[in-house]
């Protein structure tokens, strides 16, 4: 087994885990139905994507 060459600190090991947390993904609006959607993706209410309809919907 590998033994570590110094010991890691508490306030060290915390703060490396500090940036483990979850973040929401990034939003845009949608220019037809000025919706929120995925950045380069087809919006899922109108099915746009760059002014042209990309996906059937209701």
């Amino acid at each position: 087994m590998a033994v570590p060459k110094r010991k890691k600190s508490r306030s060290r090991t915390s703060s490396r885990r500090a940036r483990w947390g979850l973040q929401a993904p990034p939003k845009s609006e949608c220019p037809q139905c000025h919706s929120p959607k995925l950045p380069h993706r087809a919006c899922p209410n109108c099915g746009t994507y760059n002014g042209r309809e990309i996906l059937e919907t209701e």
